[in-house]
């Protein structure tokens, strides 16, 4: 059989992931604060765009914003990538200049947020290195002070050791113990302790118990059986009855365990909904959460300039060009993101409608091909829409992710229950229980099992355990 070289001609498909097609995937993702510092930086770096402020004189108030023409039911905005040399930018431009609906700015827009009148939290650091100036320390236990401060952690412990620090920045570890020794005395009492046991009795200690007292005992040494709620163990180590151990215990629990969280200088992360859902009569209504979000148009100075086009030169030319370009495709993909989020919303009511009438026990169980296929989209563009979108509902604030869950098998062959029902159902067995006698894992297996929800023990263990609940043992009071 003689081998030869032949020509052969062949058609295939193949996916290229274009510039263009990159960005439309990546703004998908993006978070409402991650895309709206995306749009500034366009702004700033892109100078053909521009946001628009007021509305055109011969602009008609019945035109409908792209929210209303989600409604609508329109296809899906499709971009090719054959079309990019083919447009008309002229007729391009004249369609994206409106600026959309008509916006009037308050009067106090520009005056300072309420934040501005509120004074910096004071940091732990600061708070106690303004202790420290207040007892006039030496050059040298100011530096040592210095080094101890730095090695606290969020909760106010010392993260290394004594020796350790000593050998580190060659001090004598009598020094570093008296410099410690002296920052144990400041506010908040129990900070720069080295563990739990240490913190605890100096709040002790400040409180008049000494190092005799039964809550010095119990703290030094049986801090374990306290743990484990275990106050036989404790009776019969240190001697004494219960009813003493009680009263100790119960100042144990009024001590403070994390002493330097008072002072810690993270602020809260507060969600903006991507969506909000309200209920009219019998119907739902989306409606996307615009506020803040810029409204890109077309900057009037570069459509004369594309009409007088002969006199610029090549490369001005060009630039325009691909600024412009640039400029059309991140409005186009703001409007197919935007578009995109409502019609997965839309179909993430019709599945769940149970769960907006009537709460978390009716959700039920639904994966990412369920709105794929009724939306006619791939289960990854599903994906990077429902990450970090989140939708205000008439059941509160949830994470898009929220809604897919996998299913729990019933007992009489009914229809599967969502695992977020699962675990609500088992927050509520739990809730109801007897303080005295709470449930274990085992018998809320059986509970759930007599409403007809086939669940293990060890299912119930994992879901407890994700809902942050101790187990039995650790439930009941002491």
């Amino acid at each position: 059989m003689a081998i030869e070289l032949r020509q052969q001609l062949k058609l295939t498909q193949q996916l290229v992931m274009t510039p263009q097609l990159q960005q439309a995937i990546k703004l998908l993702q993006l978070s409402r604060l991650e895309l709206l510092d995306t749009i500034r930086q366009e702004l700033e770096e892109n100078p053909v765009l521009e946001e628009a402020q007021e509305i055109d004189e011969g602009q008609s108030e019945s035109e409908s914003p792209p929210e209303e023409d989600f409604a609508a039911g329109e296809k899906e905005v499709t971009i090719g990538e054959d079309s990019i040399d083919t447009i008309d930018w002229s007729n391009y431009i004249d369609e994206y200049n409106t600026p959309g609906k008509v916006t009037y700015e308050s009067e106090g827009k520009d005056s300072p947020q309420y934040e501005a009148f509120i004074a910096p939290k004071q940091t732990l650091s600061g708070h106690l290195l303004w202790q420290l100036m207040m007892a006039t320390p030496s050059s040298e236990e100011e530096r040592i002070a210095s080094l101890i401060i730095g090695n606290l952690n969020l909760n106010g412990y010392l993260d290394i050791s004594v020796e350790e620090l000593a050998q580190q920045n060659d001090l004598s570890t009598e020094a570093v113990e008296d410099v410690l020794f002296l920052l144990q005395s400041f506010d908040p009492v129990g900070i720069c302790a080295r563990d739990l046991s240490e913190s605890l009795s100096l709040q002790a200690g400040h409180l008049g118990f000494d190092e005799k007292s039964l809550v010095q005992g119990i703290i030094n040494g049986y801090l374990h059986h306290l743990e484990n709620r275990n106050i036989k163990a404790i009776c019969k180590a240190l001697n004494t009855d219960t009813e003493s151990v009680m009263a100790a215990v119960e100042v144990i629990r009024n001590l403070d365990p994390r002493p330097g969280r008072q002072f810690t200088d993270e602020t809260p992360q507060y969600i903006t909904p991507d969506i909000y859902v309200h209920k009219i009569e019998e119907d739902y209504v989306i409606v996307l959460n615009d506020d803040g979000m810029p409204r890109l148009r077309i900057n009037n100075y570069y459509q004369k300039a594309l009409e007088q086009s002969g006199k610029v030169t090549e490369n001005t030319k060009i630039f325009m060009q691909e600024k412009l370009r640039a400029a059309s495709w991140l409005i186009k993909s703001i409007q197919q993101r935007q578009k995109t989020i409502y019609r997965v919303m839309e179909s993430i009511i019709k599945y769940q409608r149970d769960f907006f009438d009537r709460g978390i026990e009716y959700l039920k169980p639904m994966v990412l091909r369920d709105v794929a296929e009724d939306i006619e989209m791939h289960e990854s563009t599903i994906s990077r829409v429902t990450t970090n979108k989140y939708a205000y509902t008439p059941q509160g604030i949830f994470e898009l992710k929220y809604f897919f869950n996998s299913s729990i098998g019933r007992t009489d062959g009914d229809c599967a229950m969502a695992s977020a029902s699962v675990q609500q159902r088992i927050r509520h067995i739990i809730e109801s229980e007897d303080p005295k006698k709470p449930y274990s894992d085992d018998k809320i297996s059986k509970l759930l099992k007599e409403a007809n929800i086939d669940i293990a023990r060890r299912t119930v263990a994992k879901y407890r355990e994700m809902m942050r609940i101790l187990p039995s043992s650790k439930r009941k009071p002491y």
